[in-house]
């Protein structure tokens, strides 16, 4: 049993607490990894505002977690000591369950996830199932592969499921959309923007990274779109994108959670228009975006703290002072 330096939240709604944790040596099948940079994410504040409501707690938060394996249990011959890693949320999964048995597993009705029902990578040491960790491609530094491991991930599954839409808007421009409004574009999509109204800041910025048109989340775009990707975590944006998309048009919900959708007529969603979510990643998802993204290439835009003012990165998430991913850099 050793200690490792790390932030914890005791109780949705409390500030961090930084003390030691003990840490295990890893059990069969597991690496304990020296983490390096964790990215800051939106679902670490759902789950620390105590919108997502089933974690474990004491907890470490954290799930686009990078860092060096430090040490490996028995049967794991992926990883060696020394190799750099990505952890990202999807822990572990059952494989027995009906959705694992039909290639779904980020569906899967007994899972595990980094930074909520196991311990993450606010930490100076996490341990981690060797099967759900995954190798870094060299172009990216530690601070700026952390968002690939879960805005990238997430926005990458998100994006799929906007098929071959040629004009896409993007709601919500944070860590996940200033990545994957890169890969659309390589793509040769025509991506349109939306911010919360008045963030002229945000809106220079995706117009910086390409974005044909950028716009408060209230307006419509100048042309009609196929389709929309939602990341920002407000309900009330689905018929709004509703009525920006054309007939037979997607409206993909790529977030863990989201405040009520209001109600609205069914005129928006007629004409074989599409509402979806998208839940958790797979395994093939990180394999072939972490392939893709240094082709690209995308380029991550970050703001880094040191791992004790993890609640301070939080509250600059929370009140939208983060533009790209916020990263904490640890000991």
């Amino acid at each position: 049993m050793r200690t490792t330096p790390a932030m914890v939240l005791d109780a949705p709604g409390r500030p961090l607490a930084a003390r030691q944790i003990e840490l295990r040596d890893p059990a069969p099948g597991e690496v304990l990894v020296k983490v390096s940079a964790c990215g800051v994410c939106r679902t670490d504040l759902h789950v620390a505002d105590g919108e997502l409501t089933q974690p474990k707690l004491p907890l470490v938060l954290g799930h686009e977690v990078v860092g060096r394996v430090a040490a490996v249990g028995t049967g794991v011959d992926r990883f060696r000591e020394g190799d750099r890693v990505g952890v990202p949320w999807l822990g572990a999964t059952c494989g027995r369950c009906p959705h694992c048995l039909a290639s779904r597993e980020n569906l899967c009705d007994a899972p595990e996830f980094t930074g909520y029902t196991r311990d993450g990578g606010y930490a100076a040491h996490m341990l981690a199932d060797a099967r759900y960790v995954f190798p870094l491609p060299d172009a990216y530094d530690d601070a700026h592969a952390a968002p690939l491991l879960c805005a990238g991930l997430i926005g990458y599954r998100s994006l799929r499921f906007a098929d071959d839409a040629h004009t896409l808007g993007i709601y919500g421009f944070g860590a996940a959309a200033h990545l994957i409004a890169q890969l659309a574009i390589w793509q040769g999509r025509r991506v349109f923007a939306f911010t919360k109204p008045g963030d002229a800041e945000g809106q220079a910025f995706a117009r910086s990274l390409g974005c044909a048109w950028a716009g408060d989340s209230t307006q419509l775009p100048p042309e009609p779109l196929d389709a929309a990707v939602l990341f920002a975590p407000v309900g009330a944006l689905v018929p709004a994108a509703l009525r920006a998309t054309r007939k037979a048009g997607i409206v993909v919900c790529g977030g863990i959670h989201m405040s009520e959708i209001p109600a609205f007529p069914y005129e928006v969603l007629w004409g074989e228009r599409v509402v979806r979510s998208v839940a958790n990643l797979t395994r093939e998802d990180a394999e072939r975006f972490l392939a893709l993204a240094p082709q690209v290439p995308i380029r991550t835009h970050v703001q880094t703290w040191p791992l004790g003012e993890a609640n301070e990165a939080l509250a600059a998430l929370r009140e939208g002072r983060v533009q790209g991913a916020a990263v904490l850099l640890c000991p």
